[in-house]
Parts: structure tokens; C-alpha cells; sequence
């Protein structure tokens, strides 16, 4: 996950967007794996202890911005987040394997206490989703059938709230991601919650009734009916308010890849069972899963976070080892000291007796010329 979407997850101002730019910037400039959370506040730490050599490369970069991050993340983490980092990361191939007859399978991503307590994680990895979908899957051309269809329900807590870069980005994978033989379904209320961008690049619209009670609600109702080609038999407006349990207005792409105008139709019931399954259910389906116990285990390889542990061990010991040479060397220069200052008190014998006679004979011979001088000067010898 890039630092456009995890922003948009932390909410991040654009003072602190661009602090976390700078981040993925220096991970990938010195080769640091950014995989679970502790990763990156490792990374954040360290950039706040080195934030004046970085200043140059990277921008400033400021405690308090930091600070902010390190808090949204802390936050996150309390939401049970960090489990959305790290490794084992998902596998895409998982999402579009078939059983033994060769039909595909349907997989359930539960987010019902996700779109409740951490919305913004809930839309931050279906975007993620759809990206990487985008990046890895290659051109399919036109194919008879789709490799993978996504539903999104809740889809309004996708744009919510999002800078318009990302949605830039939304409105450009939703646009190119046909072309990867993926189809998408956006689950929701009010297809005025959907930017009129993306709702633009839908080619299937399926539109169940709604109700019109306040004056908002009734523009809301033609603004919905705007979104679908009109159809001379009928006023769609009229029709969005008046449909019955079931009932539904329909519009599709024809076979020149235009959309044809909107029918009124009635929708089939689903065949199974309306509502959740069992926790008994829910365990045997997850037994006979072929992918049950990939991503049980988790696993934390060497990345940011021990890479700059090592780093800082590296960097203390040097530093011990450095304070160890300076005291020895100062230990040296203080015995280099005291012995020569016990060379000069241990001198030779003949020096000392040298030394004595000169003082000896220099004392008389002055003490000599002291008086004859004083006697020539009093008159006396």
C-alpha cells in the first residue's frame, strides 16, 4: 500500500502526506522494506533523529508531522490493523481459483465489524484491491467471460472523504480494468454517492426503488433518473418511486458498446439462503477450503524495522569501540606524562654531582664579585 492510499487511510493533512512521501522515498533509496506497521514507524523514528542531514534530499522534515503520523498509526493499530500488514500478503490467484467441476468459487470477505469501527481501513483495502489487480493482472482482450467480478457493498465508504488524486486514480482503474477481464459492482443506496466520474464508466446500472419524502430526497431522485439513458415509454423519475419489492430499472451496454435505455424489469430471488450462515457452516467451509492455513501463519522477514536496529546496534558499538580507543589513548598520553616527569627527577649520578660543582663554584664566584663590587662602592675590600 502506497503513501496515496495509506494518507487517505490516516487522514492525513498535505503537510504530512508529503512528510510520508518523503518516507517511501528514502525506504526505497536505501533498500528498506517497508511490510508491517513497525516498519514504518521505525523508519519515521529514524528520520526524526536524522532530520537535519535529510533536509537537503528529502524537504524539511518536522517532529510535529511526524508526531501526527506516529499517532494515527498508534490508532490504527488499536483498531486491529496491524494485521492488515505484513506477511503472508494476499494472493490474487486466490481470489480467482475453480472448484473441481471448473466453476469459479465465491469468496466472502467479512467486514461487517470493519465497515462498523475502521471504515477508512475497510475502503483503504478494497482500493488497494482493486490496484493491484490493475498492476499485476495482464490484458484479456474481450473474453467470453470474466476472470474475476468484485461486489463492493457499502461503496460510498470508498470516496468518502478521499482527495481528488485518489479519486483520479479510482476513475482510472475502474475505466482500464475491463481490459483485465475484471468486472465491478458498486453496492449501494444512493448511486449519488458514487462520483459522477466513476458512475460515468459503469456500463450496467441496476436500480431498485426509492422513496422521495423532503424536497432533497425528491432531487435526489431525478438526479438518479439523469444517470440513465431515458426511455420514450416512460419517465424513469416517476418509475424509481413507484416499483414494488423486486422490481427494478435495468440498463445495460448494447452489443456497439453504447448504453441502451433504461427498462423496467423484474428481478429473480436468489436461490440460497437470504442471511448469514452459521459459525458451525462457516468452519466446514473454511476446512474444505484449498487455500485453509496459507495465511494462518504469520511471518515477519527482515525489513525496515531490523534493518535499522541493526543499523543503530552497528553504530552504538562503533561508537562504544571509538570512546574505548579515546580513553586508552588518553591513558597513554597521562603514563607517556609521568614518565617524563620522572625522567627529569631521575637523573644520573655524575649529572647531579655536575650540576652541585656548578651551582657550588657559581654561588662562591658571585658570592666573590657581590663583595668586591660592594667594597670598591663603600670603600672597603
Amino acid at each position: 500500500m502506497g503513501p496515496l492510499l495509506l494518507a487517505n487511510l490516516l487522514a492525513l493533512n498535505d503537510t504530512q502526506t508529503g512528510v510520508l512521501y518523503a518516507a517511501f522515498d528514502l525506504a526505497d533509496d536505501q533498500g528498506l522494506l517497508l511490510l508491517d506497521l513497525k516498519d514504518l514507524r521505525a523508519l519515521l523514528a529514524w528520520m526524526g533523529e536524522n532530520a537535519g542531514s535529510l533536509r537537503t534530499e528529502y524537504g524539511n522534515i518536522t517532529g510535529a508531522s511526524l508526531g501526527a503520523i506516529q499517532r494515527r498509526l498508534l490508532v490504527l493499530e488499536e483498531q486491529g490493523a496491524e494485521r492488515f500488514f505484513g506477511e503472508p500478503a494476499l494472493q490474487l490467484a486466490d481470489l480467482m481459483h475453480t472448484d473441481f467441476s471448473g466453476r469459479g468459487v465465491v469468496s466472502l470477505f467479512d467486514a461487517g465489524r470493519l465497515i462498523h469501527h475502521a471504515p477508512r481501513l475497510y475502503a483503504a483495502f478494497l482500493l488497494w484491491l482493486l490496484a493491484e489487480l490493475f498492476e499485476q493482472l495482464p490484458e484479456a482482450g474481450d473474453p467470453p467471460a470474466p476472470k474475476l467480478v468484485l461486489f463492493f457493498d457499502e461503496a460510498h465508504l470508498l470516496f468518502s472523504g478521499a482527495p481528488q488524486p485518489l479519486l483520479d486514480k479510482i476513475e482510472q482503474v475502474v475505466r482500464l480494468i475491463r481490459s483485465k477481464g475484471v468486472g465491478i459492482y458498486f453496492i449501494t443506496q444512493n448511486p449519488m454517492d458514487l462520483p459522477e466520474n466513476v458512475l460515468g464508466q459503469l456500463g450496467l446500472k441496476v436500480q431498485h426503488a426509492l422513496r422521495a419524502f423532503t424536497p432533497k430526497d425528491q432531487k435526489s431522485i431525478r438526479a438518479v433518473a439523469a444517470s440513465f439513458v431515458p426511455n420514450p415509454l416512460f419517465p424513469t423519475a416517476d418509475r424509481i418511486t413507484t416499483m414494488g419489492i423486486g422490481e427494478a430499472l435495468v440498463s445495460v451496454m448494447g452489443d456497439d458498446g453504447r448504453p441502451q435505455p433504461v427498462q423496467q424489469t423484474l428481478i429473480a430471488p436468489p436461490e440460497g439462503r437470504i442471511g448469514p450462515i452459521s459459525e458451525v457452516e462457516r468452519t466446514a467451509v473454511m476446512q474444505r477450503s484449498p487455500i485453509r492455513g496459507r495465511y494462518e501463519a504469520f511471518t515477519d522477514r527482515q525489513s525496515a524495522y531490523e534493518m535499522l536496529k541493526q543499523r543503530a546496534e552497528t553504530a552504538k558499538a562503533v561508537e562504544t569501540q571509538r570512546l574505548k580507543e579515546l580513553e586508552s589513548e588518553k591513558i597513554q598520553r597521562q603514563e607517556q606524562r609521568r614518565q617524563s616527569g620522572d625522567g627529569r627527577r631521575r637523573q644520573s649520578v655524575g649529572e647531579a654531582m655536575f650540576k652541585s660543582t656548578a651551582r657550588s663554584i657559581g654561588s662562591t664566584i658571585g658570592r666573590q664579585i657581590v663583595r668586591g663590587v660592594l667594597g670598591a662602592i663603600f670603600g672597603k675590600r
